[in-house]
């Protein structure tokens, strides 16, 4: 009787009860922490959203500073390089014989004593052609028939 006594007691029925209850608790512990996020991972993450929705909007305007900057650098050489071109042509243009051979191919200027020519090519070009019908219309038309021929592409570049 003694056994059965031991068996039924109230300390190793709560002792029983306690095992199974700790078991139980443990396994339950142990299915959350594996499927659930921990109360320190969800405030890094929130840590980390934070942040790199903060940051979204400087970043961007940064890479798009630095892009307009590059641009600006750009530029300034090009301006540097022009400054450079114009200060050779400045230059050039006080030497006397470099104008005098400026006024001689562009302005057609020819030196006391000398007899200048125009040859006439025989292209046919705009500029060399003479129109017979031009004579029998009004004035205006052929001030407007010019003021066409000068506007298309390619009757400019016939002429220097």
């Amino acid at each position: 009787m003694p056994a059965d006594r031991e068996r039924f007691s109230t300390a190793t029925r709560l002792k029983a009860l306690g095992e199974h209850a700790a078991a139980r608790v443990y396994r339950v512990r142990t299915k959350r922490r594996r499927g659930r996020l921990t109360g320190r991972a969800a405030l890094l993450a929130l840590v980390v959203c934070s942040l790199v929705v903060a940051l979204a909007y400087p970043m961007r305007q940064y890479i798009s500073q630095r892009s307009d900057i590059a641009e600006q650098r750009r530029e300034a050489q090009r301006a540097r390089e022009d400054v450079k071109k114009l200060r050779e042509q400045k230059a050039r243009l006080r030497d006397p014989a470099y104008t005098e051979q400026q006024a001689r191919e562009r302005l057609h200027f020819l030196k006391p004593g000398e007899t200048g020519f125009s040859v006439a090519d025989g292209s046919g070009s705009a500029e060399h052609t003479i129109d017979q019908g031009a004579a029998h219309r009004p004035w205006y038309t052929n001030l407007w028939d010019a003021v066409d021929a000068a506007d298309t592409p390619g009757a400019g570049s016939a002429r220097r």
